[in-house]
């Protein structure tokens, strides 16, 4: 196992139970009670749980999104190919705004040298486009959530609100035909909303394992979407019912 996938699945162990010892996860893991200790400190340092003696208790709640640098380690191979799926979407001359997340950082790596008016909703993105020679960027006003970086409240609803894309790339932390599309956070639910309401079409992308997944914070109807580019992990039932919502599934 991989260290990005045993920090995921110690993530996953402690917030499942409350609290758990080192022998225990290595034990679930496979890996030493050493190795397990300095995951337990890179954890820690995340935000993600408190140390304790012989054991970790967990710093999230349940239903809560896992830190953006935790996230930004997983499935990086996965979200390059949607980001490069995306990309080919996407016309030369197209304004494009794009969501925040770690699947949407890709696809603004996968933009860098593209001839396009983009305007990011995370300041990562901003960092990512803000030397691309061709790319007229666009930062919206807002508050940057900590870690997330993400801008959300009024000024980015506002900003929002003024300007009409071509295209609307938005990330999910949730994403079912009888459910749609799903957030964690409701300040980034009505940011994704505005988002979806300032576009000529609207493009989800999002890892397979969320397609199984309904987040507290209602975003928007599946019927909403126009395309949802995915991996080829995706659920058969999941994208079957998706796609009879008259959504385009492309899985890479």
């Amino acid at each position: 196992m991989g260290s990005t996938d045993r920090l995921r699945q110690i993530t996953e162990a402690v917030r499942e139970a409350g609290r758990i010892g080192v022998a225990e996860l290595a034990a679930l893991t496979g890996a030493s009670e050493m190795t397990i200790r300095r995951d337990l400190e890179v954890l820690a340092d995340q935000g993600v749980l408190e140390r304790y003696r012989g054991g970790a208790r967990s710093l999230l709640l349940r239903g809560e999104e896992p830190p953006f640098a935790l996230r930004a380690q997983e499935g990086t191979d996965v979200k390059r190919r949607i980001a490069a799926e995306v990309a080919d979407l996407i016309a030369d001359g197209e304004s494009v705004v794009l969501d925040s997340g770690t699947t949407c950082l890709e696809v603004a790596r996968a933009l860098e040298h593209r001839r396009l008016t983009v305007a990011p909703l995370s300041l990562h993105a901003v960092n990512a486009l803000s030397g691309a020679p061709n790319v007229t960027l666009l930062v919206p006003g807002g508050h940057p959530r900590p870690g997330e970086l993400a801008l959300t409240g009024p000024l980015t609803q506002a900003s929002l609100a003024a300007l009409r894309f071509d295209t609307a790339v938005i990330g999910c932390c949730g994403l079912t035909a009888a459910n749609g599309l799903t957030a964690y956070d409701l300040d980034d639910a009505a940011v994704k909303r505005a988002a979806i309401g300032s576009a000529r079409r609207v493009i989800a992308v999002t890892e397979s394992a969320k397609l199984s997944r309904t987040a507290l914070a209602f975003v928007a109807p599946t019927s909403t979407l126009h395309a949802l580019v995915t991996d080829e992990a995706a659920p058969e039932d999941e994208t079957g019912a998706i796609t009879a919502a008259g959504v385009t599934v492309r899985k890479v």
